[in-house]
């Protein structure tokens, strides 16, 4: 590395050596010196730690840079599980809404079962009842028919109930067909 001192040329030549009592041309020739060694000295070791923290701060960007295609990647799979996840709740809700129809269907249809057997028993039983006072009505209609015809068969015929009685059977064989 070279390093050209542009004031040089400022100076005077053949004057001789002698002690420069001129501070600011004094500092500025010391000031020349010490950038000169620093700049032998330093220069390499500032280079070799600037080239080392290049190549860190490289492999920082390579390794943030594989992280953040890592985390991207990442991310894609996690969408693609959360779409996996929609549908499938879709999926489920579906499901549940079919099952739930179905059951209603199904309770409702039991439901119509159970009025429609809950209806024929009650004609069942309007019909048994229906019959059970018709017989009774019959039982008593023939009893009191009986005990007017015992009463009657003990009292004897008199001339115009057995005019009726005989009516009644010559009605009946004239109705006779054979």
């Amino acid at each position: 590395m070279s390093f050209h001192f542009l004031f040089l040329n400022e100076l005077p030549f053949a004057e001789g050596f002698g002690f420069n009592t001129n501070i600011f041309e004094t500092n500025i020739i010391n000031l020349a010196a010490v950038v000169a060694i620093v700049i032998s000295f330093v220069g390499k070791n500032l280079s070799a730690l600037l080239e080392d923290r290049k190549k860190t701060i490289i492999n920082n960007l390579q390794e943030a840079s594989q992280r953040a295609s890592e985390a991207q990647e990442r991310l894609n799979v996690a969408k693609n599980q959360l779409e996996l996840a929609k549908k499938k709740a879709a999926e489920i809700r579906e499901e549940g809404v079919l099952r739930a129809t179905q059951e209603i269907n199904n309770c409702v249809s039991q439901h119509e079962e159970r009025l429609s057997k809950l209806e024929e028993f009650k004609q069942e039983t309007v019909q048994f009842y229906q019959q059970k006072a018709f017989k009774q009505a019959y039982m008593y209609v023939i009893s009191r028919i009986m005990s007017r015809v015992k009463e009657r068969l003990n009292k004897g015929l008199d001339a115009t109930y057995h005019v009726v009685v005989n009516n009644f059977y010559v009605s009946r064989f004239t109705e006779y067909n054979p």
